[in-house]
């Protein structure tokens, strides 16, 4: 509709201007001695367009010529940048599709294009990484650091990752460390610490890097309590050997984490082997008022306390609620079993087997009917035991 308007109008124009010039018949005389000139009027209003139709084309070319260098020099850098981002963008995608020859070479060729050589430059290090070619990948990390200075963290976490798959743990520490200098606590460098420290057994380490990414929501909650249960049983194991040690370092096992039937199960473990009947009921106890869990409740036969009357008390309390739990029969056969309470530690045992036949409960019951006599009950139970052994086998 708009150029049709235009069209319109310029035909207006046209017809005006030729019928105006149609009925001019004036004249310009021009006078210079001894000459003497006489031109139409309608010649010179031709004559004057024309010329400064001629002069503004002249003043153009001339205003172009000068600008020439300068446009063609803003052309190779626009296509310079369109070609290196256009590197940039394939280095990316082969990187992601796993084509690491390809990346490696499309990052390169995006570098030297002056493309953002924080990106390019980390982009060529992994992918000569992958391509085992360590030589050109420190290349590239060098680079990334002597062209783009500031943006140091991300090199350096590039490298700690390399360093960490290349299994250079300490060296990868050391870079991290760098990264915790100019952003303290900074949650991937952390994860990253986390990693070289889980391979390097470092647990106590391992737990103070946990509390900081937990408080950052550095990582999904669930890995990290796996992660922490890991931690704390490395610990009682490394610590199980000694009463004192294994105490000291109980009492800085957070609540949530006692409560845990694992870790309540392997530090038991622990005490009962060190002859800490009291500390490992007193674990069990905790946990099962917490949740209730049939292998802990096994264990509370194996610990001898100094108030045995008193933890089969709790134990028969725990049965009224468990009634069919095999596990916690055993366990209070146990106790009876050092109250010498025969009759009554026969009765639960048999109960256990009624439950879930066992070859641990089958011994224990060899044992008790040994020691009153019955010999032939007894070795009936024993090879029960060792057929039960067997079979788990």
């Amino acid at each position: 509709m708009r150029l049709l308007i235009w069209i319109l109008f310029i035909l207006a124009m046209a017809i005006g201007v030729s019928l105006l010039a149609g009925s001019n018949e004036g004249y310009v005389l021009i006078v210079r001695p001894p000459y003497r000139l006489e031109l139409s009027l309608n010649l010179l209003l031709i004559l004057v367009i024309l010329a400064f139709v001629s002069m503004h084309l002249l003043l153009r070319f001339i205003n172009y010529a000068r600008d020439l260098p300068a446009n063609v020099r803003i052309y190779k850098e626009n296509r310079r940048i369109r070609q290196g981002h256009a590197a940039l963008l394939e280095s990316l995608h082969a990187i992601g599709e796993g084509r690491y020859q390809a990346a490696q070479k499309a990052a390169s060729k995006a570098l030297d294009l002056g493309e953002d050589a924080s990106l390019t430059a980390l982009i060529a290090a992994r992918a000569s990484h992958k391509l085992k070619q360590k030589g050109q990948r420190d290349y590239y990390l060098a680079e990334a650091e002597r062209l783009a200075p500031d943006a140091a963290v991300a090199r350096l976490l590039l490298n700690a990752e390399l360093l960490l798959d290349d299994r250079q743990y300490s060296q990868a520490l050391n870079v991290l460390n760098k990264i915790e200098k100019i952003e303290p606590k900074f949650a991937p460098a952390l994860r990253l610490e986390l990693k070289v420290q889980l391979r390097l057994n470092n647990w106590e380490q391992v737990l103070i890097i946990l509390q900081h990414l937990e408080k950052r929501d550095g990582m999904e909650s669930w890995q990290a309590r796996e992660i922490r249960h890991q931690a704390h049983q490395h610990l009682i194991e490394r610590n199980a050997g000694d009463l004192n040690s294994l105490m000291a370092y109980w009492k800085k096992v957070p609540e949530e984490d006692r409560l845990n039937s694992r870790i309540a199960a392997m530090a038991a473990e622990a005490f009962i082997a060190l002859n800490a009947g009291n500390q490992a009921a007193e674990i069990l106890e905790m946990s099962l008022t917490k949740h209730w869990d049939s292998t802990l409740a096994g264990l509370l036969g194996e610990c001898a306390t100094t108030n045995p009357h008193k933890q089969l008390q709790q134990a028969e309390h725990w049965l009224l609620h468990h009634e069919g739990d095999a596990k916690l029969l055993l366990a209070l056969g146990k106790m009876c079993i050092r109250l010498n309470l025969w009759g009554k530690a026969q009765s639960y045992l048999e109960a256990s087997l009624s439950v879930e036949p066992h070859a641990n409960t089958h011994l224990t019951l060899a044992r008790l009917l040994e020691s009153r006599g019955e010999t032939e009950a007894a070795n009936r139970h024993y090879r029960l035991s060792v057929q039960f052994c067997q079979e788990d086998k």
